[in-house]
């Protein structure tokens, strides 16, 4: 885990700011203690990055969660008793995983993720404009489009210029810009600059504009438009900031209600931010999806009996750890830990930044899950692609994340209806080795992604130094998600030193290079892509 330091460290360091102000925000728009928040940003970086599989995945408190737990603190008359429901959620997570549950997030097909991710960077973006230009009303990590102060996310853009904050613009665009600088040039130039990270340097500039302009003046920036991180006064009050469960109202059945759906809503966000989390990931991991479960039961656990709020995988700190470089689980475990030593030793110095800056990184972020180039390759895929995919950016964007998903996943299912036929046997697996440990595998006639997760699960199994015939002789229908599937393995498959023969109607060909472009130039009467 320490090989990579030199990655995951900087990396960690802009998670970090990216988390804070989510956390925070978070814990504000559900009602909740300010510090609750923060400890569920630490615990989700240090217990669960440290139990998961996932070596790219960040967890932490999620929008999507944030009116459960304002209803339910409501309902179940304060926030100790919602905790022991917090509790109880971590443990029936554990269940699902101890029942295999995990196998769900395979089934949500790869045109949906895709979906996922573009309507999270456009979210990203279209929250984040107010932000950046000193429009505070809204707290940060909200992804709804009706926002609680009775906007909705292009009204909040309509009115920025009758809420404009000068100093907020003027730091936000120099943040921006050098974060960009970073990036496109300098990073390009030398190692170092890939060692400390551009974020890092527009947050120093922040604080520095801050200390210098101050609240007043005409570039003065007031507290409202600041990190806010509660602030002890000695350790006594740090401490008194943690809640603990009141676990006499455990028979309280409507107790049980809640953490059944706060285990059932953050496991599903959990595991469709695996499978983003995974496409994202250069080098192609695969996370496995029970460990997951457990981890954030584990995590929801301590974070429930500590005063913390439910933790889930969430994808924006999770791509913001990819796109900085993080190659292993220590940049989620630093990030937790940097987000706890900073709360007891520098919250004065957190509480100068602006969020403006912390606007900028985020809009980077979203940018870079949003590129306008993925419309036109989801287009050019076809409309079996580009329809569930489209379907679910506007969901997201018109209602938020668990709606948009839903959205999606049933046009997906439709239009898998309308193309796939009954087929009873879609992998046939069969071990010619004879000592030369070679295996045979034939696809069926229909091969859609309900199958991915079946087949994702074999080639993983597949032992090292294997020469694996691969027959779609008979094969008429290949979905992308498998065909991405086969691309990915490709991959894995030169670290492992397994050989790869392709057998088709066309021919036969050896560890092709591509399998997009092989299935692509076949003819029309082979197979026909999805």
């Amino acid at each position: 885990m320490f090989k990579y330091i030199k990655n995951d460290l900087p990396a960690s360091i802009v998670v970090f700011f990216v988390a804070l102000p989510l956390c925070l925000g978070i814990a504000l728009a559900s009602g909740a203690p300010l510090f609750s928040g923060v400890i569920a940003g630490i615990i989700g970086g240090v217990v669960v990055g440290g139990l998961s599989g996932s070596k790219l995945g960040v967890s932490g408190p999620a929008a999507g969660l944030a009116a459960i737990v304002l209803t339910a603190i409501g309902t179940l008359g304060g926030y100790e008793n919602f905790l022991v429901a917090v509790v109880l959620a971590g443990i029936m997570q554990l269940i699902f995983g101890v029942l295999k549950a995990g196998v769900i997030g395979y089934y949500f097909p790869s045109s949906v993720i895709k979906g996922m991710l573009t309507g999270i960077g456009i979210i990203i973006i279209l929250k984040q404009i107010p932000h950046f230009f000193g429009y505070d009303a809204e707290p940060e990590g909200a992804d709804s489009f009706l926002e609680a102060s009775g906007e909705n996310t292009f009204s909040a853009i309509f009115h920025i210029f009758d809420n404009l904050i000068i100093g907020s613009l003027v730091i936000g665009l120099i943040g921006l810009a050098v974060i960009l600088f970073w990036d496109n040039v300098l990073a390009k130039k030398a190692k170092f600059f890939t060692v400390i990270q551009g974020p890092l340097i527009a947050v120093v500039l922040g604080i520095i504009f801050f200390a210098i302009m101050g609240a007043d003046g005409p570039l003065g920036i007031e507290a409202s438009h600041l990190v806010s991180v509660p602030i002890p006064e000695d350790i006594n009050s740090f401490l008194g900031q943690f809640s603990f469960p009141n676990f006499g109202a455990i028979t309280n059945p409507e107790i049980w209600v809640v953490a059944f759906t706060i285990a059932l809503v953050a496991s599903l966000e959990t595991l469709l931010s695996v499978e983003a989390c995974d496409k994202l990931d250069p080098d192609k991991n695969v996370t496995p999806t029970n460990r997951e479960l457990l981890a954030q039961g584990a995590g929801n656990i301590v974070s429930g009996l500590v005063g913390g709020l439910p933790i889930t995988q969430v994808i924006v700190r999770s791509s913001a750890n990819v796109q900085s470089g993080g190659k292993t689980k220590l940049s989620t475990i630093i990030h937790g830990l940097l987000l706890l030593i900073s709360v007891v030793l520098i919250p004065t110095l957190l509480n100068k930044i602006p969020l403006s800056v912390l606007a900028a990184i985020l809009l980077v972020v979203g940018y870079k899950l949003a590129k306008p180039a993925l419309f036109k390759k989801m287009y050019s895929l076809g409309w079996k692609q580009f329809v569930p995919f489209i379907v679910t950016v506007l969901g997201i964007v018109f209602t938020d994340l668990l709606v948009g998903i839903s959205l999606g996943l049933l046009v997906g299912v439709v239009v898998i209806l309308l193309k796939s036929y009954q087929n009873s046997h879609f992998l046939h697996i069969e071990d010619k080795s004879n000592g030369k440990h070679k295996i045979s595998m034939t696809l069926a006639e229909e091969v859609t992604f309900f199958n991915k997760g079946a087949i994702l699960k074999e080639l993983e199994n597949i032992p090292n130094e294997t020469y694996l015939e691969l027959n779609l002789m008979k094969t008429r229908y290949l979905d992308n998600d498998i065909i991405e599937i086969l691309d990915d393995f490709a991959f894995k498959a030169k670290e492992r030193n397994i050989d790869i023969k392709l057998v088709s109607k066309r021919g036969v060909v050896e560890n092709p290079e591509s399998y997009f472009e092989f299935f692509r130039t076949r003819p029309k009467s082979d197979i026909s892509l999805s």
